[in-house]
Order: structure tokens, then C-alpha cells, then sequence
């Protein structure tokens, strides 16, 4: 059996190779030989910080096809295209029991990479083994870099359905990144109304336009965009997509009193805010955090129908020898990149 390949943290900024060879899977578990892993923020955070990540959640964003299935699993078989995900609610756990199966401690830890069965590293790797809750099979019109943007999609997809705003709702989008990007279409297949989204990148400021959204600003244009939009109310919702400490605060002062302020960007440090100003403007603040199974289903199927472009966001692919360089270079600040994959069986870049 020849040894697979895998890539992880091993301290700020630092990467171990390591091989192991896979024996087959257990009861209740698969092989998946990894076709793409996009690069998250989260893995270029984890990489610089050095111990944050658990190991299975360093390569979270992938796809698949299955290679063997173990005793026990039931509708999944060798050669099907799958994406990492979660299962459905258990059934078994506290918030269950109580009621909550929408916060399904299982689903939960499986979304963290911290369930009893998460792997030992993540998906920057040839192969994976993995639990057969965590695998989605997705539908042959899904190409596999469409497929290995599932991931992305239904972090966002999860989000703008927590919120769910009322139609018409005037929108701003902090940030045009993947998630920005992402959550800017599903709101906008949700009913958002007018949307502005706001980005410092000019290359990703003219993917946003080609996705067909008319308003896009540099974030010191912003304010001005938005008061003229709305005669100086401010905006019903704000996404916030970056994940700055800093724009925490300011991100809220866009939103007019009543209004909902939605995070998706998770900062690495504490931010200061007005306690005051959030409480006398009566503002719904609304955390958001990975996603549900039935998120999924929806992502996928958006996808699918062709209401969400995911391959627009695609830039490059890079072999595995190259995920520390790419890393380094979407830490920088000035990578011109909207999204990587890692491509685990080439080396170099395409």
C-alpha cells in the first residue's frame, strides 16, 4: 500500500509533511481520494498563528471521490463525487434532547473538527478518512471546482438564512472576498434589495461587477454611497465579511436604528464597541458560524440551478509543495487571488 501525503501546522507559520498509509476504513467510514482543497482564511490564520486550528479543520474546503467504504455505511459507494460537510442533527445530544436540534451539539463539533471521529489532519492531503456523516454527494452538473467551493458557499447560505431579512431589504456587504462575494449572492437570491458592497481590492472590486452587482465602492466611498442610497437612514442590513476588529464598531453605525447587523468575518482579537449606541439604536445582532447539513442541500442546489457563480471566484491552483508559498502570499495583503485550491496530485501551479 503506498503511503499518502499530508500537510499540516506545525507551529506560526510552519508546515510538516507527513505520510501514513491508510488501512481501510472502519464501520461508519470512508477513504476519499482528495480531488481539490480550496484555502480559507481560516487555514491562512491558522498557519500564521500556529496552534489555533484543531488539525482536521487545516484543509476544510474539499472535494472528492470515494475510494472505499466501510461496514455499515449505507448510500455512499466507491467512484462518487462527494464534498466534506456534516451530518444531519443526532438526535442524541443536549440541545437535541431539549429541542434544538438546529444547534446540534454533534453537527456542531463536526463543523470544528473536534467530534470523537474527525481525522487526524485535514484535506491538504491525497487521501482523507473520514466518518460517513461528513460526506455530501453532489450532482454530476456540479464541475469539481464548483464542487470544491461548496464548502465557502454554504457558510454563507447559513448565514444570510439565520438572518432571514425581510425582501427588499437595502444591503451592505463589508468586504469582497469568497465569503463576501458568496453571502452578496445568496441575499441576493434571498430578495435582497439595493446592495452595496464594499472593498478595497480593485480586482476584486471588478469580479463583484461581473458577478452583476452596480454598486461597488472603495470602503472611503462607502458612507457617502450609502447615505445617498438611503437619504442618510443607513442600511437595513449590513454583512460584515472581514473578519477587522477595528471595522466592528463603524460596521454597526452603518445600520439604521432597528436595523440588523450580521457577522460572518471572525476576528482574531477583541474589538471595542458602543454598548450604548447599540442599545439606544435597538440594533439585532447576528452571529453566524458554519452551517447546518440541510445548508448544504441548499448551496448545492443553488449552485446547481446556476443562481450562484462560485467558478468566477476561482484564480488559481497550486500543488500541494506550494501551500506554504501560497499561504505566505495571501497573508501579505497584496495577493491579487479571490480563491486557491490545492490540487494534492500536481506539483507547481496552474
Amino acid at each position: 500500500m503506498s503511503a499518502d501525503r499530508y500537510l499540516a501546522v506545525a507551529g506560526p507559520r510552519e508546515l510538516r509533511e507527513g505520510e501514513v498509509s491508510l488501512a481501510d476504513p472502519g464501520a461508519g467510514r470512508v477513504t476519499v481520494d482528495i480531488t481539490y482543497t480550496g484555502i480559507c482564511g481560516t487555514d491562512v490564520h491558522g498557519y500564521t498563528d500556529g496552534h489555533m486550528l484543531p488539525p482536521a479543520v487545516f484543509g476544510h474546503e474539499w472535494t472528492g471521490s470515494i475510494s472505499a467504504v466501510g461496514e455499515g455505511v449505507q448510500g455512499l459507494r466507491a467512484g462518487q463525487r462527494v464534498v466534506g460537510g456534516v451530518g444531519s442533527a443526532c438526535g442524541r445530544c443536549p440541545q437535541c434532547v431539549a429541542g434544538h436540534a438546529r444547534n446540534c451539539d454533534t453537527v456542531f463539533a463536526e463543523a470544528n473538527g473536534v467530534d470523537a471521529d474527525a481525522p487526524d489532519y485535514g484535506a491538504f492531503a491525497t487521501r482523507v478518512q473520514v466518518s460517513a456523516r461528513r460526506v455530501i454527494p453532489v450532482p454530476e452538473s456540479l464541475s469539481d471546482v464548483e464542487a470544491a467551493l461548496v464548502e465557502p458557499t454554504t457558510v454563507t447560505f447559513h448565514a444570510v438564512r439565520r438572518v432571514a431579512a425581510e425582501y427588499g431589504a437595502t444591503t451592505v456587504v463589508q468586504g469582497a472576498g469568497p465569503i463576501g462575494l458568496l453571502t452578496a449572492q445568496n441575499a441576493r437570491n434571498a430578495g435582497a434589495g439595493p446592495m452595496i458592497i464594499s472593498e478595497p481590492s480593485p480586482a476584486r472590486r471588478a469580479l463583484a461587477g461581473r458577478l452583476g452587482f452596480a454598486h461597488v465602492v472603495e470602503p472611503a466611498d462607502l458612507r457617502t454611497a450609502l447615505d445617498e442610497l438611503t437619504a442618510g437612514l443607513g442600511a437595513d442590513l449590513v454583512y460584515e465579511c472581514t473578519g477587522v476588529p477595528s471595522l466592528l464598531q463603524p460596521s454597526a453605525e452603518l445600520v439604521r436604528r432597528g436595523g440588523t447587523l450580521a457577522l460572518l468575518g471572525y476576528p482574531l482579537e477583541n474589538s471595542s464597541i458602543s454598548y450604548g449606541d447599540w442599545q439606544s439604536r435597538e440594533l439585532t445582532v447576528i452571529g453566524s458560524l458554519a452551517y447546518h447539513h440541510e445548508d448544504f442541500v441548499g448551496a448545492i442546489r443553488g449552485i446547481a440551478a446556476g443562481r450562484i457563480d462560485v467558478a468566477a471566484l476561482h484564480t488559481a491552483t497550486f500543488g500541494l509543495s506550494s501551500l506554504r508559498d501560497v499561504l505566505e502570499e495571501l497573508d501579505s495583503g497584496r495577493s491579487e487571488h479571490t480563491k486557491v485550491l490545492i490540487d494534492p496530485k500536481r506539483d507547481g501551479r496552474a
